[in-house]
């Protein structure tokens, strides 16, 4: 079912957003992951309280910056961020 959904999100942006359709087409499958484990286990993992507080150190840190020079300067701060978080 979930595959189902993908395939029709990345077909609504191919056009529209390229980069993200690709991205989504390569990455998102290994989130299924969680509808193979036990019920009970994947209420567990359904959890989104550190990605939501990850969301906002971003959105926090990204934003002293206000204007990137380009994509890859952004993705290299992103991720900069990414690899101090525990």
């Amino acid at each position: 079912m979930a595959e189902i959904f993908l395939k029709k999100a990345v077909e609504k942006y191919a056009q529209l957003a390229p980069k993200l359709a690709d991205w989504m087409e390569i990455n998102t499958p290994e989130g299924f992951t969680v509808f193979s484990y036990l019920r009970e286990y994947q209420r567990k993992l359904g959890t989104s309280t550190h990605l939501e507080w990850l969301s906002q150190e971003i959105k926090r840190r990204t934003r002293v910056i206000r204007v990137f020079p380009n994509e890859q300067a952004c993705l290299r701060h992103i991720s900069a961020i990414l690899m101090e978080t525990k």
